[in-house]
C-alpha cells in the first residue's frame, strides 16, 4: 500500500484500502475486455430476459396493426386490387414496405422469430431452476423469528405432570399437521440444547410454488401459440367462390374458386373432395311503410352438400353460422342478383348465355355488372350495366332502385366495341371493363339511350351486331324472375384448435401466477421450565397483503388445536409480537 493510501485509510477507517477516488493512479480502472464471445453472451442474456420478451410481444402487437388497416393479399385479394386502383401513388410505397403482406413480411417474421427465441430462452432455464426448487427442502427455521415483520409469540403454561419438552414436541407436531393440511410443504428442524441456548422444536413450511409454475405454463403456452400460428398458417388456406342459384361448386382449385390463397405447405392438388349446390337463397326485408324499410332481416343460403361416402345433405349457411365440410368452414359473405343474359348474332345463333353476377352498390341493391362477348359477333363487345330490382325514376330522368326486393326489375346496358384485352392472355377482372381503347355505342355520355330491358324482353344491339335478351328465370322454373347468387368464403385453419387450447392453458397459468400467494411459515416451540414459548412467523415473496392475517389465523387455529388435543390444561398468557400480527 502506498503512503498516501495508508494515510487515507488511517484518517477514515471506514474507507476500504482499495477504494477508487479522485486520487486514483493515472492508469485508471482497467475493465476486462469482453471479446466476441463475451459480447455474444451479453446479447444472448439480453435477448432471453423477460423484459425483452415483453417488449417483443408489444412490438408484435404494434406490427400487426397495419394488417387491420390495409387489405391483405392472404385474406382480401380483391380489396388489394381495389386499393391499388384508388391509390395509385401510395400503393407502390406500401407494397415495397410489405404492408399488404404484413403477416408474411420480413420485419414481422423477424419480430416473431425473436419473440419465439426469447420465450424459449426464458422458459428453459427457469423451468430447470423451478424443478430443482420443487425438489428442495423448505428452508431452515431462522434463529430469530422476531426479526420478521409478521411475527407472533405466545407463552403457554405446561400442565402439571407433563414434560415441557414433550409438550413443545406435541405443539410442533400439531402445527406440522395443520400446515400440511393447509397445502404447505413441511420440514422439521429441531435443535438440541447448546451452551446457554435451550433445545427447540420447529417446523418450516412453504407453499405457492404453483405461482411460478403458472408463470412458466403461461410462457410455455405462448410458445405453443406461436408454434401453432406458424405451423397452422402454413397449412391454412382461404378461398372465395360465387354460386348462382341452381349451380354447384366443387372444391378443386381449377374449377370453382374465384380466388385462392394457400399456405406454403398446402398441397393444392389434394384438397378435401366435396361439392356445394345452391338450391335457393332466402332473404327478408323490412316492408315499405315500416321503420327501417328495405333493411335486410335475415340471409339464408340453402345448400345441398355432398361428400364421398356420404349421402347428400340439406344445409343452410347464414351470416356468422358457417357450415363444416371435411374440415373446411364455409361462410356466407355476400349476395346479389344474377340476371340471365342471352346474346345472339344477326343470324339468331346464341353466342353467349350466362348468369351475370351484378355487384350491389347500396342498400337498395342497385347493382353494377359487366358482360363480355369475345367471340361470335362482328366485333368484340363489352357492356357495362346496372340492375334495378325495383326501378324508379329520379327527377333527372336517371333510374334508381327504390327497394331491394324484386318489384319492378329493370336492366340497363351501355355497349362498347373494340379490344376486350383478353386475347393476349393477361388476367382481367371479370367484374370490370377497361373501356379506354373501346368505342362507346350507347349511353348518356354520348346522348344515345342505353339499352333498357325487363325480364323476358329482347332488344337489338347497335350497328346490327345482333340481339340481347334479359331472360325471365321463372320460365326455367325459378322462384323469381331474376336469380340470386351468394359469395362464399371457404376457410381451413388447422392451427385454430391448437391456438385456442394453448390460449386457455395460458389464461389458466396467468391466473395462477397472479392470484396464488408464495409464502413461508414457521412455528417454533422452546421449553423453559414449566412454560413453552411458541413463536409464529410468516414471510411473503412479493406483494401479499394477507400475510399478517395468515399468521394470525395460524396462531388462532393452532391454539384451538392444542386445546382440543388436551395439551393445554392451564390458562395461556398471550404475549403478542410488537410489529404487525394482532393475536386474540
Amino acid at each position: 500500500m502506498s503512503n498516501s493510501r495508508s494515510e487515507r485509510a488511517g484518517s477514515d477507517p471506514l474507507r476500504p484500502d482499495d477504494h477508487a477516488d479522485a486520487e486514483a493512479p493515472a492508469t485508471g480502472i482497467a475493465q476486462p475486455r469482453l471479446g466476441v464471445v463475451g459480447w455474444l453472451r451479453w446479447g444472448w442474456r439480453q435477448l432471453t430476459s423477460m423484459r425483452t420478451a415483453l417488449v417483443l410481444l408489444l412490438l408484435l402487437a404494434i406490427a400487426a396493426i397495419p394488417g387491420s388497416i390495409v387489405p391483405q393479399r392472404s385474406a382480401d385479394p380483391n380489396g388489394v386490387l381495389q386499393y391499388k386502383t384508388d391509390n395509385p401513388d401510395l400503393f407502390p410505397v406500401l407494397d415495397t414496405l410489405q404492408l399488404f403482406d404484413v403477416y408474411s413480411s420480413v420485419w414481422f417474421s423477424a419480430i416473431y422469430i425473436l419473440l419465439f427465441i426469447s420465450l424459449i430462452g426464458c422458459v428453459i432455464p427457469r423451468t430447470k431452476h423451478h424443478f430443482n426448487a420443487l425438489r428442495a427442502r423448505p428452508p431452515r427455521t431462522p434463529v430469530r423469528l422476531s426479526r420478521l415483520d409478521d411475527h407472533a409469540e405466545i407463552d403457554r403454561v405446561v400442565p402439571a405432570g407433563v414434560d415441557a419438552a414433550a409438550y413443545a414436541e406435541a405443539a410442533v407436531e400439531l402445527a406440522q399437521a395443520q400446515l400440511r393440511k393447509a397445502g404447505y410443504r413441511v420440514e422439521r428442524y429441531d435443535t438440541p440444547a447448546t451452551g446457554k441456548r435451550p433445545a427447540t422444536a420447529s417446523v418450516s413450511a412453504e407453499r405457492g410454488y404453483a405461482r411460478e409454475t403458472g408463470n412458466l405454463v403461461f410462457h410455455a403456452a405462448l410458445v405453443g401459440v406461436l408454434i401453432s400460428v406458424g405451423v397452422g398458417g402454413g397449412l391454412t388456406y382461404t378461398g372465395q367462390t360465387v354460386i348462382v342459384e341452381g349451380d354447384s361448386f366443387v372444391n378443386s382449385l381449377g374449377l370453382g374458386y374465384t380466388s385462392f390463397n394457400p399456405g406454403r405447405f398446402v398441397d393444392t392438388n389434394a384438397l378435401p373432395p366435396y361439392s356445394l349446390t345452391l338450391d335457393s337463397f332466402d332473404v327478408t326485408y323490412v316492408p315499405v311503410g315500416e321503420a327501417g324499410q328495405g333493411q335486410a332481416g335475415d340471409f339464408a343460403a340453402n345448400l345441398t352438400t355432398r361428400e364421398p361416402g356420404h349421402d347428400a345433405q340439406q344445409q343452410t349457411v347464414r351470416v356468422n353460422h358457417p357450415v363444416d365440410m371435411a374440415g373446411d368452414r364455409v361462410y356466407l359473405m355476400g349476395n346479389g342478383y344474377a340476371p340471365t343474359i342471352t346474346v345472339r348474332n344477326p343470324a339468331g345463333d346464341v353466342v353467349l348465355r350466362e348468369d351475370v353476377e351484378f355487384l350491389p352498390q347500396g342498400a337498395t341493391m342497385t347493382s353494377l355488372g359487366v358482360v363480355k362477348v369475345p367471340d361470335g359477333l362482328a366485333q368484340q363487345v363489352g357492356m357495362v350495366g346496372f340492375f334495378y330490382p325495383t326501378a324508379a325514376k329520379l327527377h333527372t330522368g336517371a333510374l334508381t332502385s327504390a327497394y331491394p326486393a324484386l318489384a319492378n326489375p329493370v336492366l340497363t346496358l351501355d355497349v362498347y366495341t373494340g379490344d376486350l384485352g383478353i386475347d393476349d392472355g393477361t388476367p382481367r377482372n371479370v367484374y370490370a371493363l377497361d373501356v379506354s381503347g373501346m368505342t362507346q355505342l350507347t349511353g348518356r355520355s354520348i346522348d344515345v339511350p342505353s339499352l333498357e330491358l325487363a325480364p323476358g324482353q329482347t332488344v337489338d344491339l347497335p350497328d346490327g351486331l345482333g340481339t340481347i335478351t334479359f331472360e325471365d328465370a321463372k320460365a326455367s322454373g325459378a322462384a323469381e324472375q331474376v336469380k340470386r347468387y351468394v359469395s362464399l368464403s371457404i376457410h381451413r385453419d388447422v392451427g385454430a384448435p391448437w391456438v385456442l387450447g394453448f390460449a386457455i392453458v395460458a389464461l389458466a397459468g396467468l391466473l395462477a401466477a397472479l392470484f396464488v400467494p408464495r409464502r413461508r411459515m414457521w412455528v417454533k416451540a422452546t421449553a423453559d421450565g414449566d412454560v413453552v414459548h411458541l413463536e409464529y412467523a410468516g414471510l411473503a415473496r412479493g406483494e401479499d397483503p394477507a400475510i399478517a392475517a395468515a399468521v394470525a389465523d395460524l396462531v388462532r387455529e393452532h391454539g384451538a388445536a392444542m386445546d382440543a388435543a388436551g395439551t393445554a390444561g392451564a390458562a395461556a398468557s398471550d404475549r403478542t409480537a410488537a410489529q404487525t400480527a394482532d393475536v386474540d
